[in-house]
């Protein structure tokens, strides 16, 4: 019995079906992707992106017409609160590029004993999501170099900001090029921090 272009058996959709219907992939064998036969094959190391690669990457996408929303942040131990943020965040246009702090300016942000995953690997786990498009480690505490490379069409914050409270220098880098800046909430009670103590007491 063949499958339609749902991948719903014919007799239970209800629709025909044809002995010369096309051999139809997989809905989501998109960029970053290739395929054997029927089987999707993925490939996430292709989403990392080099510091000196991205503005060709980013010419690339606008010669595309493609709208960037454009995160950054740590994501040390990936949980409910990441994920979810990023999955709103990409929804907002056609691809999120995720700019990763390095592993010293991590130190720097949240202390010694921080990251508790090395930048590789964070950008790795990552670029393996879905909703993320692109993975590019910066080296600053700040994201303001970076948002000058990526020139988002929109610059996505977490938490509890309001255009007053960002990074000035980072809303104009951002401006300046045309984008604006959105916020979305976190996941009320999701953390690295509270993850690592929870891990602590165990």
């Amino acid at each position: 019995m063949r499958k339609n272009r749902r991948g719903r058996l014919g007799d239970e959709a209800g629709e025909e079906t044809s002995s010369h219907q096309p051999c139809v992939l997989p809905l989501l064998c998109v960029a970053n992707q290739d395929f054997i036969g029927s089987k999707c094959l993925v490939h996430f190391r292709e989403k990392l992106i080099g510091w000196e690669q991205l503005p060709g990457w980013r010419a690339q996408q606008r010669a595309a017409g493609k709208k960037l929303v454009v995160t950054n942040g740590c994501f040390d131990l990936l949980h409910l609160g990441h994920v979810t943020y990023l999955e709103n965040a990409r929804n907002l246009g056609d691809l999120l590029l995720v700019g990763l702090n390095g592993d010293e300016s991590v130190r720097q942000l949240k202390g010694a004993g921080r990251p508790v995953n090395g930048e590789s690997d964070r950008a790795a786990v990552l670029a393996a999501l879905q909703s993320v498009d692109g993975v590019c480690i910066f080296g600053e505490v700040t994201a303001n170099r970076f948002l000058a490379r990526a020139q988002p069409d929109i610059y996505v914050k977490g938490g509890d900001y309001t255009l007053e409270s960002v990074n000035q220098e980072e809303r104009r880098t951002v401006e300046q090029s045309g984008g604006k800046i959105h916020i979305i909430p976190f996941v009320p009670g999701k953390s690295t921090t509270a993850l690592l103590k929870k891990i602590a007491t165990l």
